[in-house]
């Protein structure tokens, strides 16, 4: 014991000798607190493999490569393949002490691979920290970014962004539970109403790899049958991966499946788990814990290990596209990952899309669809109300909603819930002249006028309020509403059935389900909620909203979204009766009413392959400023036969505050341009690497206004 222990007097601030003995025991057993070096300056070098090429994490396009590093012999045993680390990036050529190269800033980063030495002849900057031993990027999923940052015109930083999950240090700590032997395989069950149905489950469960393209019966059935082939999967002993729109479809999937395989068979991924649980889920898949994987957009890169089938439900929703660069589409990533594990692949959902059909035709995949029989047993009446309906109805002139549509729901309403969908949220989005019906445009910005709640009318983009209207055109003073919202809806519905409960359900708040009790329930597209036993009826209103759209995909998405409404309401035999206020004489709601979404997906194939539009063709758009956007195309090599269409000026985007801004749309208030550049079926990779080169070249210059591309655009007008 030292002198200064000796004193009587307890030593510093009084504290007893023997405490000051056992404080510096203890710090002479722990362990020396491990420092995060600056550069390793002086430090040893790994004996093996000492070089470590890292993919750093600059999303730029000219910064798309691997960098070399040096690997302080500390850091061997963790600095293995597939892990997160910490780099010095941004050190000039020069910056160079004791052998060292230094300086530049910490930045994020993989590491990809050991070697033993560098292409790179001068000297390397040190790893300054393995951020964890946890090896998150195995050599399939760094393949599967590979491939989807060369299809998108992207980078690899920004597609490994995508796929893998921001880190939880009590999550890695936590072990993953021990893997469950293969279950026995599934029942056909209901895959017996579909033709190939049951030679499909046992392919799977029979090591097989079937592509298919699955036109799914109306009504609730489907989940159970996406688990079904789930299963047979795994009886196999290999994994799958579901992809599907939303959070509420995938709790359906999650509860289909624990219902036929039990708890611990898979993970599910949504945004809703949180950071902690979704990464915790992640890992559990990564380390080969569970065989399966559900979820949404995001779990297209799943590490679904020895992966035995990729299925995707609904293909043609909005939330398949990923808004972040290089913007993937989940099914587009998902055919990368059967070609490239070489295994199943099914696409399902009410509806088909024209990719879907495009499948199908190339005899990449095959149909599973149900007889006719089937169909018209499962599906409900659907009956029609267009024009001349309305002229001839007084109810319908003097009332929003036509005298069969009131027939439909007052009958529905006897025997249960009725489904209203409404093409647009909120009260009365937009006005029009009751005379000539051209769009009402504010006097001051052109911005489009709607009605609020308390009656007042006022502009969408700058908000002033507008009391003295009148129409340019004709110079009428009165308007009508172009469009209902759902609320305004529910409050006419309210007034004509007011002992009925009126539940809406959209943005603001999305229900989930509703009781078998009669009640009205108003949805916007794709919030409709499932009803206990199904919707006795529903009604379509304002068809040509939807399909009036200037796009491509107009008819396409007005088709899927009736269908998906009009698919959880009972069958006919029940009584289900399905309403829709549109022109009978149209291609989709003819194909309404006769439930035949791959006849009308197989000829509007036809009608794009002649036009030459995608998904025959393959196409790209470039939008930005239009001097930015002419020297993009005159510097860039296209590939030979590629045709530019445009420019054309996009609409200009409304200063609102509050309001995200979309990816690649215009900065509120200025005026941005767009082309779009089509190249042959076949060329669509040499299009893309010409792209992605030209915007690299610009960004290592630094020269002008932000030019945005994108391949494969879900929306081309």
């Amino acid at each position: 014991m030292s002198s200064d222990n000796s004193r009587g007097d307890g030593g510093a601030e009084g504290a007893p000798p023997e405490q000051l003995a056992f404080i510096r025991e203890s710090v002479r057993k722990a362990r020396a607190p491990r420092a995060k070096p600056r550069t390793w300056r002086g430090a040893a070098l790994a004996g093996e493999l000492p070089v470590a090429r890292v993919l750093v994490d600059k999303g730029v396009l000219h910064l798309d490569r691997y960098f070399d590093y040096a690997v302080p012999a500390e850091l061997d045993a963790d600095a293995q393949p597939g892990v997160r680390v910490r780099v010095r990036f941004g050190a000039g050529r020069h910056r160079v002490r004791e052998g060292r190269r230094e300086g530049g800033g910490l930045i994020d980063g993989f590491l990809v691979e050991r070697l033993a030495e560098s292409d790179y002849s001068g000297p390397l900057a040190a790893l300054a920290q393995v951020v964890s031993p946890e090896r998150v990027l195995s050599e399939e999923l760094l393949g599967l970014a590979r491939a989807v940052a060369d299809r998108y015109a992207g980078s690899l930083a920004d597609v490994l962004q995508l796929a893998v999950p921001p880190r939880s240090a009590r999550a890695e700590q936590r072990p993953s539970p021990a893997p469950l032997p293969p279950p026995a395989p599934p029942e056909p069950g209901s895959w017996a109403c579909y033709e190939r149905g049951p030679a499909f489950l046992q392919a799977l469960a029979s090591g097989g790899a079937p592509r298919a393209v699955w036109n799914a019966l109306p009504g609730p059935g489907w989940s159970a049958e996406l688990a079904r082939a789930v299963a047979a999967t795994l009886a196999s002993g290999r994994g799958a991966l579901v992809v599907v729109p939303d959070g509420r479809t995938a709790a359906r999937v999650d509860a289909a499946l624990t219902a036929l395989l039990g708890e611990g068979r898979h993970a599910l991924l949504t945004a809703d788990a949180g950071p902690e649980k979704r990464y915790r889920e992640w890992l559990a898949a990564r380390r080969g814990s569970v065989r399966a994987v559900v979820g949404t957009r995001a779990a297209m890169f799943a590490p679904v290990q020895d992966l035995g089938l990729v299925a995707v439900w609904d293909d043609g929703d909005d939330s398949h596209s990923e808004p972040h660069a290089p913007q993937p589409h989940a099914r587009d990533v998902l055919l990368l990952r059967a070609a490239q594990d070489k295994c199943g692949f099914l696409l399902g959902g009410w509806s088909c899309t024209v990719e879907a059909a495009q499948l199908v035709e190339s005899g990449w995949a095959h149909p599973l669809v149900a007889v006719r029989e089937r169909v018209r047993a499962a599906a409900p009446l659907v009956r029609t109300v267009g024009d001349q309906d309305l002229a001839r109805d007084e109810a319908a002139r003097a009332a929003r909603l036509p005298t069969l549509a009131w027939q439909a729901v007052r009958d529905g309403l006897r025997h249960g819930p009725v489904l209203v969908q409404v093409p647009r949220r909120g009260y009365v989005p937009r006005m029009a002249c009751a005379r000539c019906r051209a769009p009402a445009r504010c006097r001051h910005c052109a911005g489009p006028l709607q009605a609020r709640d308390a009656g007042a009318l006022g502009c969408g983009w700058c908000g002033r309020e507008e009391d003295a209207w009148h129409c340019p055109e004709c110079g009428a003073f009165r308007l009508r509403a172009q469009v209902v919202g759902a609320r305004r809806t529910a409050e006419e519905l309210g007034r004509a059935f007011p002992a009925v409960p009126v539940r809406t359900s959209g943005r603001e708040q999305v229900l989930d389900t509703v009781p078998a009790a009669p009640a009205l329930v108003v949805s916007t597209p794709g919030a409709e909620p499932v009803a206990e036993g199904g919707y006795a009826a529903a009604l379509l209103l304002d068809g040509w909203a939807m399909l009036g759209r200037p796009d491509l995909r107009a008819g396409e998405d007005a088709l899927r979204r009736w269908i998906g409404a009009s698919a959880l309401v009972r069958p006919h035999g029940d009584g289900g009766t399905v309403v829709v206020v549109a022109d009978p004489t149209l291609r989709p709601v003819q194909a309404l009413v006769r439930w035949d979404p791959v006849g009308h997906a197989v000829r509007e194939l036809a009608e794009r392959a002649e036009l030459g539009f995608p998904p025959v063709s393959r196409m790209a758009a470039v939008s930005g400023p239009a001097e930015a956007v002419a020297e993009f195309l005159g510097a860039v090599e296209l590939p030979p036969q590629a045709e530019v269409l445009g420019p054309v000026p996009l609409p200009v985007t409304p200063v609102a505050a509050g309001r995200p801004r979309r990816a690649g749309a215009p900065p509120p208030g200025e005026q941005w341009v767009r082309a779009l550049v089509r190249v042959p079926p076949g060329r669509g990779a040499a299009l893309a690497a010409a792209l992605k080169a030209a915007q690299a070249a610009r960004m290592a210059r630094g020269s002008g206004a932000a030019v945005w591309v994108r391949v494969d655009p879900p929306d081309i007008g």
